[in-house]
């Protein structure tokens, strides 16, 4: 059951631990040896992006009052132009951040500052829009609305994404 240097250690299925891993034990040092794999680094990245992605989204949709997903599954294009809109940016801004920086971590603060920017602009959106509520028309199927959300989330995403260093 254990390995030829003393340490028992359970054998388990899973492939990232069956993985041999040089060094001196360190943890950390075996993390970048990991990573020095550019298959591993590049699910490592994809599976944070996706988790991120998912509580961005979760996140933002407490910001709006409506539900997202129940408003695209009654039809309601305009919020899923606006929710388009928002993944895009979100993603957008990860590209950015993973090409810019090493390490995971600091691609998930980096994008994590990102998504708080993008939701600022989200925030001055409305404000700037005193004549009508942002929710309620995209709640109301405002196609026009939903489209300009969109694109200034897209948009601003990368203006976002080229200030990450």
């Amino acid at each position: 059951m254990g390995e030829e240097t003393g340490v028992n250690r359970p054998r388990s299925f899973l492939p990232f631990t069956m993985v041999k891993v040089k060094g001196d034990g360190n943890v950390n040092n075996q993390i970048d040896e990991l990573m020095s794999n550019p298959y591993v680094e590049a699910f490592a990245f994809f599976s944070v992006a996706v988790l991120a992605l998912t509580v961005f989204l979760t996140l933002w949709n407490m910001v709006t009052h409506y539900d997202d997903w129940v408003e695209i599954k009654k039809g309601n294009l305009a919020v899923a132009l606006a929710t388009g809109g928002k993944i895009f940016g979100i993603c957008n801004i990860f590209r950015f951040s993973i090409a810019n920086n090493d390490k995971l971590l600091d691609s998930v603060i980096w994008s994590a500052y990102g998504f708080v920017l993008l939701v600022v602009a989200y925030l001055i959106f409305s404000l700037l829009t005193p004549s009508f509520k942002i929710s309620e028309e995209l709640k109301n199927d405002n196609r026009a609305i939903g489209f300009i959300s969109c694109i200034i989330s897209i948009g601003l995403s990368y203006v976002i994404g080229a200030s990450i260093n």
